[in-house]
């Protein structure tokens, strides 16, 4: 970890004092979440670009242990929504009661006005009600009855859900997964990851209770806000700009693809390489950063051909061979 009071670019003791307290927020996860490195950073990573996180993964590696955990370490407001398919749109943003006192309508907030909200099995509920956070996490409000009602600031979406090939899931329309800013995959553990989380059961640990655990803040609303002033410090070179848009590019290119990622796509892979290259103590981006957050960033924002699909190419292995051939700046 970095001297906490200052960085190598030379800039002062906030920036410097918020990489070690979200070194601190990640080593504070793994006190809980066993071996799912990649996953903590995209979260850590995500809240530095003020971006939204979709999780994928089977039932049982613990996604929503993951929110949860990173939800206790930071200082700030959170609320959990089950989705369902009975869920309504209202039950998500609020609305409006009448009041027999006052025998006028007053707003009653949903659970999205808070700082951090998990939205467990996202795809368990049908799209209309998917769509009541379109808004949200776009416009960073919610408008009911034609008025416009800000959402807390930082506001993060940590959304998790099953395979879309599992039974009773509603696969997320287009619209609304490029609002994402990384998908994440949890993968099942390994041998020795599994054999640690059993341990760590039979020796009394209960994820019901993450005080228990051990689990404390370490970072708050100011930690995030120096941080994201210094990740938008960091230096972004015109070769590694054109590089982005070069990668995006092929994969509108791409023969196994029907949708390519968009100009939207370009602008959050650029961001999240510099909160990475922050991240690991540089003020300056390089192709490796790119490289690092690819697949994150843009998995979910391309589309499958049947045809590829049937011959088992996925989304990875599309942007992984792209990666590859892109031309690399020097």
């Amino acid at each position: 970890m970095m001297d906490p009071t200052t960085d190598n670019a030379g800039r002062s003791g906030d920036a410097g004092t918020a990489r070690a307290s979200l070194e601190a927020l990640r080593a504070e996860i793994a006190k809980a979440v066993v071996g799912q490195d990649p996953a903590v950073t995209g979260l850590v990573v995500a809240l530095l670009c003020r971006g939204h996180v979709l999780l994928e993964g089977v039932p049982g590696v613990a996604k929503t242990l993951l929110v949860r955990t990173l939800a206790s370490a930071l200082e700030l407001d959170t609320k959990r929504v089950q989705f369902t398919p009975d869920l309504m749109p209202s039950d998500v943003t609020g609305s409006l009661v009448y009041d027999t006192r006052t025998a006028e309508f007053s707003f009653q907030p949903g659970p999205v006005f808070t700082n951090l909200l998990l939205a467990d099995e996202i795809n368990r509920t049908p799209p209309k009600t998917q769509s009541s956070l379109l808004e949200a996490m776009e416009e960073r409000q919610v408008t009911v009855d034609g008025t416009p009602r800000p959402l807390p600031e930082p506001f993060l979406v940590a959304a998790t859900q099953n395979p879309v090939e599992y039974e009773g899931t509603y696969p997320l329309p287009e619209a609304q997964l490029d609002r994402f800013l990384l998908k994440l995959t949890i993968p099942l553990p390994s041998r020795q990851d599994e054999i640690d989380v059993l341990t760590r059961h039979a020796s009394g640990f209960d994820p019901r209770d993450l005080r228990a655990a051990g689990v404390r803040p370490v970072a708050g609303a100011s930690d995030l806000e120096a941080a994201r002033t210094a990740v938008a410090g960091t230096t972004v070179s015109p070769e590694i700009t054109a590089y982005v848009v070069d990668i995006c590019r092929a994969t509108r290119e791409s023969p196994s693809l029907t949708l390519g990622v968009s100009p939207r796509g370009a602008t959050a892979l650029l961001a999240t390489a510099r909160a990475w290259a922050w991240l690991t103590g540089r003020d300056y981006v390089i192709p490796d950063d790119v490289k690092a957050l690819a697949l994150p960033t843009l998995r979910h924002r391309v589309q499958l051909r049947p045809e590829a699909e049937m011959e088992g190419v996925t989304a990875d292995s599309v942007i992984n061979a792209i990666l590859a051939h892109v031309p690399v700046p020097r």
